[in-house]
């Protein structure tokens, strides 16, 4: 298999050079970089071409980088049942950019684009219906930033006496907003059950 993958990655390097960033083979499955202005004509070119045939969008997420210019990588997995192979195409995104859609080539792009849209706020030029498709009308932020509080900023509650759902800022008795990724046992001025034995 990882032979057919080479093979897969020479092509699409000679193919599509001015699209094509890097390849790499990883856990069995071939990577892909390429350029954001090339996006939509190399997804347009693993579905046409008789050597790639990668007809099926399996999904499409994001991943927030927040210390790099590109912030984000928007990463599409596609499925070949003909050649038996998966890819994964990768895009670096600045914060301030539009990523085209690829509706027009893969239509079940619709629902991944509004949730990254959502839960991201990268937007899609060209997406016909980009609102948000998790969260509700009137929220703030974007969830799956890296720099979204893990408490969020809104609690949403049944007020029994109104008999309707209300709003509130969230209140907390402790800070969780700042998370220093320290666990409980580093620092620990105690010795736990059973570590005494080390002495």
């Amino acid at each position: 298999m990882s032979e057919a993958l080479k093979d897969l990655a020479a092509h699409l390097e000679l193919k599509r050079r001015d699209e094509v960033i890097s390849t790499e083979i990883a856990f069995g499955e071939l990577n892909v970089s390429v350029t954001l202005a090339g996006l939509v004509d190399f997804v347009e070119f693993l579905r046409s071409d008789g050597n790639c045939r990668f007809s099926t969008l399996v999904d499409i997420t994001a991943v927030d980088y927040p210390e790099r210019p590109a912030r984000f990588d928007v990463v599409y997995h596609f499925l070949s049942m003909y050649q038996n192979a998966r890819v994964r195409v990768r895009v670096a995104v600045r914060e301030e950019d539009f990523v085209p859609s690829i509706i027009d080539v893969h239509p079940s792009a619709n629902w991944f684009e509004r949730e990254i849209y959502d839960m991201f706020g990268i937007i899609f030029s060209g997406h016909p219906d980009l609102r948000r498709i998790l969260t509700d009308y009137g929220f703030r932020g974007y969830p799956l930033r890296k720099d979204f509080p893990t408490t969020g900023y809104t609690e949403v509650r049944y007020d029994e006496a109104l008999k309707r759902v209300v709003y509130e800022p969230v209140k907390l008795t402790q800070e969780y907003r700042q998370f220093d990724f320290m666990s409980p046992w580093e620092g620990a001025n105690y010795i736990l059950p059973g570590d005494e034995k080390k002495a």
